[in-house]
C-alpha cells in the first residue's frame, strides 16, 4: 500500500502525545501531515469528522488506566471508513492497564483498522520539581523509538498490499476495563500575588473550567486534573495543592522511579 499522507489525530492537554506522535509521522516519511486536535473545548461539539485514503495516527494520555472521558467522548465523533490507524497512549511511568485495549476498541467501532499501536511514556501530570515523575519525558532517546517505530510502520505499510491480509492486531489489556476510580472535585488553586492574569491557564484548558476576570475560578466539576494549566503558568501561580494529591504524587514519585520504555505492537 502506498499511503504518502498522515492525519495526526489526539487528546493532548500538556503537548506530550502530541510530540511523540509527530516523530512518529516524521519517521514514516509522510509527503503530506495534517493536524486534527481534539484537545480544545469545542472539540467536543464540533461536527463528525470523515477519514479516508490516509494513515491516521491517534494519540491519547492515559488517566489511572483508562482513556480519558474527554477524550472518549471526543474520539466517538470520528468516522473511519476503514482507515489504517496507528494507536499511541502516553503513561506517566506507573501502568497503562486497559488504555491500549479501550483505545483500540474505540477505534474500531468509529470504523478505523489498526494496523500498529505504541505505549509510550510521558512526564506524569503530577510531576513537580518536589515530587517529580517521569520529569522531562518524553527525552531525545523516547523520541529516537518513536521515529523508529514510524519507520517500521513505513515499511509495514509498503509490504502489504491490502488492508485485508493484516492479521488483527493484537494489543494487551482486559475487558471489562478497570473501573476508572480517582479522585473528584479538586482542581489546581492559584496563588493571586504572582498570577499575572495572562488567561494562558484558561487557554489550555481542555474543558474550559478556568475563567479569568479579577481572580482566577475554576468550575470544580469540569476540572480532569490534567495540570496542563500549571504546566503553563509561567509565574508558577497555578499549582496542585490539594492534599491528596500531594499524597498520590509522593507515592508515584517514591515507587515508579525505576525507569519504563516504550513498548511497541505491529
Amino acid at each position: 500500500m502506498n499511503i504518502n499522507s498522515a492525519r495526526l489525530i489526539y487528546f493532548s492537554p500538556t503537548r506530550t502525545t502530541r510530540k511523540v506522535i509527530e516523530c512518529i509521522a516524521q519517521g514514516a516519511q509522510f509527503a503530506t501531515v495534517e493536524h486534527l486536535d481534539l484537545t480544545p473545548p469545542d472539540a467536543r461539539t464540533q461536527n463528525i469528522v470523515e477519514v479516508h485514503d490516509e494513515l491516521a495516527i491517534i494519540g491519547s494520555p492515559v488517566y489511572n488506566g483508562r482513556v480519558p472521558v474527554d477524550a472518549v467522548s471526543r474520539l466517538l465523533r470520528l468516522k473511519g471508513y476503514g482507515t489504517p490507524a496507528v494507536l499511541v497512549v502516553m503513561y506517566g511511568n506507573r501502568a497503562f492497564e486497559d488504555a491500549l485495549l479501550e483505545l483500540s476498541d474505540l477505534t474500531l467501532e468509529a470504523g478505523f483498522k489498526p494496523v500498529a499501536a505504541g505505549v509510550f511514556i510521558g512526564e506524569h501530570s503530577y510531576s513537580s520539581n518536589s515530587t517529580p515523575i517521569a520529569a522531562g519525558r518524553p527525552d531525545m532517546e523516547d523520541l529516537r523509538k518513536a521515529k523508529e517505530f514510524g519507520r517500521m510502520i513505513h515499511e509495514k505499510m509498503q509490504k502489504t498490499r491490502a488492508l485485508d491480509e493484516m492479521v488483527p492486531l493484537q494489543v494487551p489489556g482486559n475487558f471489562p476495563y478497570k473501573d476508572r476510580g480517582g479522585l473528584s472535585n479538586i482542581s489546581p488553586v492559584t496563588h493571586e500575588a504572582v498570577c499575572a492574569k495572562c488567561e494562558q491557564c484558561a487557554s489550555v484548558c481542555p474543558t474550559a473550567a478556568i475563567t479569568v476576570k479579577d481572580s482566577v475560578v475554576t468550575d470544580l466539576s469540569m476540572c480532569i486534573r490534567c495540570c496542563a494549566c500549571v504546566k503553563a503558568c509561567s509565574t508558577e501561580a497555578r499549582r496542585m495543592e490539594d492534599p491528596r494529591i500531594r499524597h498520590v504524587a509522593e507515592q508515584l514519585s517514591m515507587n515508579c522511579r525505576t525507569r519504563k520504555e516504550p513498548e511497541t505492537y505491529i
